[in-house]
């Protein structure tokens, strides 16, 4: 079994040979004092720990790297993928990871596989912490690719439904998937910065082939932004497209107005005109029905004559 250590909070952590890896989740000041006093880190990368709006970057130190990342998590009730903080400490023989919100369930999961199976710990661990670094970065990154898939499944029913469904359903689906796939690309940009420096500078105490791992993690990475970016093409096309729907929609209901109105004008005028309290010739008499009926004919013959009209200009 490995070595389970408990530090004044929720500090567990992994010992294989030289190798340990800390993990912490929602950290405290407690944490933080404990991290303090053990490797002596910068106090601005300690206060960065505690912040919640620190920016992907890396920072290098004589004797290790801090690292501050962000990776997507998918929220249900508001149909948005927001980004969760992961800060990293690495050197010869530790790696620290720490989960600022607690909700990376990939990095929990894979911490508990190396905690409780021996061969995973003897695999990830029993090398150096460059490959368990590796390993762990493989995984956060390769935890984006359902979130892209979901993206994708969304924008495909959307392409499948936009010419059935009533417009205002579609434009509230497209909006939704627009404004999460506008999150997503939030969250991963960033990121490909601090991967490629990974993969770019050499750092002696990784012990690693850093261009062919991280290598790796940043074709991944890329793969993830290509995928963003032809959503986001995507998305554009549907969106113009169902504009246009909706421009065309207001266009037929406008001619049909139009056309009603058209019909109905002369005949309006024309009642307008015989319903004025003067006298006018041919008007109704008492006893009288031929007036009215002479009246009713000019109408109809004049509403007609506008509809024929139209039919022969092609507006009908």
């Amino acid at each position: 079994m490995p070595s389970v250590e408990q530090k004044e909070g929720n500090i567990r952590s992994i010992t294989h040979g030289k190798l340990t890896w800390f993990y912490i989740e929602k950290p405290t000041s407690n944490e933080v004092q404990f991290l303090a006093q053990r490797f002596h880190f910068h106090p601005l990368d300690l206060e960065d720990v505690l912040s919640r709006i620190q920016r992907p970057k890396i920072d290098e130190y004589e004797d290790y790297l801090f690292m501050v990342l962000h990776f997507p998590v998918f929220d249900k009730e508001n149909r948005i993928t927001k980004p969760s903080e992961l800060d990293i400490f690495i050197g010869e023989n530790y790696v620290v990871t720490i989960q600022c919100a607690g909700d990376l369930k990939p990095l929990a999961n894979f911490f508990q596989e190396c905690e409780t199976n021996k061969e995973s710990r003897e695999l990830y661990l029993g090398r150096s912490s460059g490959f368990l670094l590796y390993h762990i970065l493989d995984t956060m990154v390769n935890s984006c690719f359902p979130i892209l898939n979901k993206v994708t499944q969304n924008i495909d029913d959307i392409e499948d439904i936009i010419l059935t469904k009533p417009v205002p359903e579609t434009v509230l689906q497209i909006s939704l998937i627009r404004r999460d796939l506008i999150a997503f690309r939030r969250v991963i940009h960033p990121q490909i910065a601090v991967i490629e420096t990974l993969e770019r500078e050499e750092y002696t105490f990784f012990k690693e082939d850093q261009e062919i791992y991280f290598g790796d993690v940043a074709d991944h990475i890329r793969k993830i932004w290509d995928g963003l970016e032809d959503c986001k093409e995507v998305i554009d096309g549907l969106a113009d497209t169902s504009n246009w729907l909706t421009s065309h929609r207001i266009q037929e209901i406008m001619r049909i107005l139009t056309i009603i109105m058209g019909v109905l004008a002369p005949p309006t005028l024309i009642a307008s005109i015989y319903g004025m309290n003067i006298p006018l010739p041919g008007g109704v008499h008492a006893g009288s029905l031929l007036p009215l009926g002479i009246l009713f004919a000019i109408m109809a013959a004049s509403a007609g004559g506008i509809f024929f009209y139209m039919r022969h200009r092609g507006y009908l």
